[in-house]
């Protein structure tokens, strides 16, 4: 019978919607949980195992004990194989690369590991390129491209991978991690580890983050000034990270947080890297005033994500409350082609909501120019 292991980090994206722009690290996971930080890799792991559900008496899955893998897969009907141990009130870095070798050990063929970029290098550094992976999007940043574009298409490629025999061809996806420390500072500072191996479905793996080029940076502006010139008196435009929208705020004048959330009142700065309980707090207070709320986001390039990488803190209950009808995306039109036809996502970790915000949006490419593109998740 054929073998697939399953690590999960537990404390995967656990600073997402608080505004910590990470997980790395025992004082920020504790900082977190202060802030009411709920995990929530547990719950993606389920999405991406609940595909593979009614394959269950076609392969052994081997993971490790509670909250690594063994609570998830029980709760979703598997009886897996559990090796290892762990120790401690949480979960280590060292966990998941001890745990990457036992399954490997164990005879896996293939490891699903749900987590982020810190994640995939402890994976990494742990077994190499020695066999297939595929990773459950789970992080708060996410570059590299051995994960699958969501929770579901990781079970998907799974799936595949379990039935297709010779006929799944595999790549190598780089492994890349950006230093959270700078990252908090808005500065991106992003480094190869490595390469780990893929099944190669393109509609179900993403390709590893696209920064932004300098040869776009006039489009960005012309952007900006089409933003800018239509924002309307006596709203509160909740303004997302990238470059694109730190354009915007550029025209403006105003302070931005590249990799935060920041708040605009009528060309004004009222509020700066809110987390996902300030966002409902301001919500509340404009409310209180009659004045309504806009978000304004941009496309992660090369993945192609509208929520749920990079923007936690614009969470299910802060665009439930703005209504689809309020967003705002801006994306160069090169980098929408790039996507090369594939939709554009979203992961709010609510499926109401993802279902809400799917369908076709207008995405403002430049002054005075939109197309319109499918959302979905």
């Amino acid at each position: 019978m054929r073998k697939v292991g399953l690590i999960i980090n537990p404390l995967a994206g656990i600073g997402g919607r608080v505004g910590l722009k990470g997980s790395d690290g025992r004082e920020i996971v504790e900082k977190a949980f202060a802030m009411g930080a709920v995990a929530e890799a547990p719950l993606k792991a389920g999405r991406a195992l609940n595909r593979l559900v009614n394959m269950k008496e076609e392969f052994q899955l081997l993971t490790y004990p509670g909250p690594m893998g063994e609570d998830v897969a029980r709760d979703m009907g598997f009886d897996p194989v559990v090796l290892g141990s762990l120790e401690g009130e949480w979960t280590t870095p060292e966990d998941t690369e001890k745990a990457a070798v036992d399954l490997r050990e164990a005879g896996a063929e293939l490891i699903l590991f749900a987590g982020g970029d810190g994640t995939a290098r402890n994976v990494y550094h742990a077994i190499g390129n020695s066999l297939p992976v595929i990773g459950i999007p789970a992080g708060v940043k996410i570059h590299s491209a051995v994960y699958a574009d969501t929770p579901t298409h990781a079970g998907d490629a799974a799936a595949l991978f379990l039935s297709g025999s010779g006929r799944i061809q595999l790549r190598e996806a780089e492994v890349m991690d950006i230093d959270e420390e700078a990252f908090r500072q808005d500065r991106v500072s992003a480094r190869l580890y490595g390469y780990m191996t893929v099944p190669n479905v393109r509609n179900l793996m993403q390709s590893a983050k696209a920064g932004s080029v300098s040869t776009e940076s006039d489009t960005m502006m012309s952007i900006a000034s089409h933003i800018v010139t239509h924002m309307e008196q006596d709203v509160c435009y909740l303004m997302g990270p990238g470059t694109t929208i730190r354009a915007v705020m550029d025209v403006l004048g105003l302070k931005n947080t590249l990799l935060g959330v920041d708040a605009v009142l009528n060309r004004e700065l009222v509020g700066s890297d809110l987390n996902e309980s300030a966002l409902l707090e301001l919500l509340d207070e404009m409310d209180s005033k009659g004045i309504p709320s806009k978000v304004v986001v941009t496309v992660i390039g090369g993945q192609g994500y509208v929520f749920g990488r990079g923007n936690q803190q614009l969470s299910h209950r802060v665009l439930k409350r703005v209504g689809k009808d309020n967003i705002i995306i801006a994306a160069t039109e090169a980098k929408m082609i790039a996507l090369g036809g594939k939709p554009l996502l979203v992961d709010t970790g609510d499926v109401t909501v993802n279902e809400q915000l799917s369908g076709y949006v207008k995405v403002i490419t430049s002054m005075n120019r939109q197309m319109a593109y499918r959302v979905a998740y």
